[in-house]
């Protein structure tokens, strides 16, 4: 182990270097990119030295980077409860365990979700009232940005579990971008208010009879999310996996189908090299990885998933939001709120009048 420079600030960062689909050279190479983009920040990266320490050698950011080797990998195929009983060794867990014992302010990680989620739940336990975590997606739209959570914490959320993503991805959205009344709805299959199941109806009610203070809009449908309708979108794991799946191949799609067009013909590629600012900027909006990196709300720690497959302009992405949300402590916001919303309407809350709504949910 190295000692890193103390020029880097007091913002610790821990990175899996090993967990994503390309190893470590694309994380090594987007702690780089985010230091040369201004990033100051200590980086506590953990993997294999031997791998680690030839991809630093040259590397501008060594001298705030500190190599923690850890002998094994969480592989993406290995289960939660496995990783749980037997990956104390592997980089992931000892990135985590720095943030738990206050070495790091933020953890990123590439790897396994299910595992990281677990490990975030076990180490770093909730914030009071919060049933289970969300993971947040930023997404690109007409207006700017909009938050959507849950994209794959949970496959299926109950009223009460989408009230808290509300609360949580509301206090996100407002340390993150800076905006002090964020709207909020919720995805459904029309905007009306007899649209949809009971459970998400359910929640509707809560958030607009118990949180007067929240901008809540309502319903929300799938096409809003990308005109910017809302600041944030809430919905269920499995819903807003599917949608955030889709934008990201819809997005390649026009990438390519840009490409094609520009580079078809001679007269075409001449076209282009006029138009090669705007290309940039257009590629700039589009490019899922100017967008990497999924918070993890609900979790007393902050934990960034970065995609496996992100390159070092993703894993800069990522590296950066675990930095900015680090400097802003949220959580006590997240955990009052959720309080003082149950309490208003604790009849929401209660087993009795849940499960009516789950079971009528489910026929």
């Amino acid at each position: 182990m190295t000692d890193a420079s103390n020029t880097a600030g007091d913002l610790t960062l821990a990175i899996d270097a090993m967990g994503g689909d390309a190893g470590a050279q694309p994380v090594v190479e987007g702690v780089a990119f985010a230091v040369s983009k201004g990033l100051k920040a200590k980086f506590l990266i953990f993997g294999d030295a031997g791998e680690l320490e030839p991809l630093l050698a040259q590397s501008a950011a060594r001298k705030y980077v500190d190599i923690r080797h850890t002998d094994k990998i969480v592989a993406m195929t290995d289960k939660p409860s496995h990783v749980i009983r037997r990956g104390r060794d592997t980089s992931m867990w000892a990135a985590m365990s720095a943030v738990r014992d206050g070495e790091a302010q933020a953890v990123v990680s590439g790897g396994n979700t299910g595992a990281l989620m677990a490990l975030a739940r076990l180490q770093l336990r909730m914030i009071e009232g919060v049933d289970r975590p969300a993971i947040t997606a930023l997404w690109p739209t007409m207006r700017g940005r909009t938050v959507v959570l849950d994209v794959g914490a949970n496959v299926e959320a109950d009223a009460n579990q989408l009230v808290q993503c509300a609360i949580m991805g509301e206090a996100f959205y407002r340390a993150l971008m800076h905006v002090e009344r964020p709207s909020v709805g919720l995805l459904n299959v029309g905007a009306e208010d007899l649209k949809g199941h009971e459970l998400i109806r359910a929640a509707a009610r809560v958030l607009r009879e118990a949180d007067p203070d929240m901008e809540f809009k309502g319903f929300v449908e799938g096409n809003d999310i990308s005109k910017g309708t809302v600041d944030v979108v809430v919905t269920d794991g499995f819903s807003g996996n599917v949608a955030l799946k889709s934008a990201e191949g819809a997005a390649r799609l026009v990438g390519s189908w840009v490409k094609e067009a520009l580079t078809g013909t001679i007269n075409a590629k001449f076209g282009a090299l006029f138009m090669a600012p705007g290309l940039r900027k257009l590629k700039d909006r589009i490019d899922p990885s100017s967008n990497n990196g999924g918070f993890f709300l609900g979790v007393n720690g902050v934990v960034v998933k970065s995609h496996g497959g992100a390159d070092a302009r993703g894993v800069a992405s990522a590296v950066n939001m675990a930095a900015s949300l680090a400097r802003r402590p949220f959580r006590d916001e997240v955990a009052a709120t959720v309080k003082s919303v149950m309490q208003r309407q604790e009849k929401f809350t209660k087993p009795d009048a849940i499960a009516p709504a789950a079971k009528a949910a489910a026929l």
